[in-house]
């Protein structure tokens, strides 16, 4: 029975997702004007963070939306086609749930915040306009 409900859902994100995709594409949102130096300073700090996400997971997308409003360079590590980003996933965060936001610090402690809200408000907090 398991087996079957995880096959309908496959299914349904197969179907679904490519709508998904166009209607994220067809209502991107812009990004936020900063100066070259304050850009550089914000691309700097997100270098030190990594989105794995699916790419037709609503919930990704929602992140993904937040990042390319707050015009961030975060590098994107799909969980679903990499069997890499899969295992360092697991293997760093505990589960192979997504969206996950892998988060160095300055210090090289590595934290791991799941949760599109959460995300997004940690990238609200850290990135947002003030």
């Amino acid at each position: 029975m398991k087996s079957l409900i995880r096959l309908f859902f496959r299914t349904l994100r197969a179907v679904l997702g490519p709508f998904l995709l166009l209607g994220n594409w067809l209502t991107q949102p812009r990004g936020i004007q900063r100066s070259a130096e304050a850009q550089a300073a914000v691309d700097a700090r997100t270098a030190k963070l990594a989105l794995y996400h699916f790419p037709t997971c609503p919930f990704c997308l929602k992140v993904r939306r937040t990042m390319r409003r707050l015009s961030l360079d975060i590098e994107l590590r799909d969980a679903r086609a990499d069997a890499h980003h899969r295992a360092a996933l697991i293997a760093g965060g505990g589960k192979p749930q997504v969206p996950c936001l892998r988060i160095e610090g300055d210090d090289g402690r590595v934290s791991w915040l799941y949760e599109s809200d959460a995300i997004n408000a940690y990238l609200e907090r850290e990135f947002g306009a003030t």
